[in-house]
């Protein structure tokens, strides 16, 4: 009992030393998987066609915009651990995944732009 008395300091900076490695270690458990990226790639491809509908070609920078503040209201937990540059990288991939889908798939054009370029509707 007496060397606990003597030597707190010891204790008290070994339950800090212990109590960091244990916060690190919670950190690095947390960070996105790659089935979460995944996830959040495939999300994004629904975020940047309401973005395009919403806002039309040519306002790139307020589409990423609009994708950010949305990915942040619905992934709050997950815009901890995502840069904004790599953000804006998967949202330069969904962008290019939407542009191939406009150009090849009529139903996602009509949807997206809200023209058809077939008559009889």
């Amino acid at each position: 009992m007496k060397w606990i008395i003597e030597n707190w300091y010891i204790i008290v900076a070994f339950v800090a030393i212990a109590a960091l490695i244990i916060a690190a270690a919670y950190t690095f458990l947390k960070l996105p998987t790659s089935e979460q990226i995944a996830a959040l790639k495939e999300w994004l491809k629904y975020a940047v066609a309401i973005a395009e509908k919403e806002l039309g070609g040519g306002t790139g920078q307020l589409k990423l915009r609009m994708v950010y503040d949305m990915f942040v209201q619905k992934f709050s937990w997950l815009a901890q651990f995502v840069s904004f540059n790599i953000f804006s990288g998967y949202v330069d991939e969904a962008l290019a995944w939407l542009q191939a889908q406009l150009e090849s798939n009529q139903a996602v054009n009509s949807l997206v732009t809200g023209k058809s370029s077939e008559g009889g509707e």
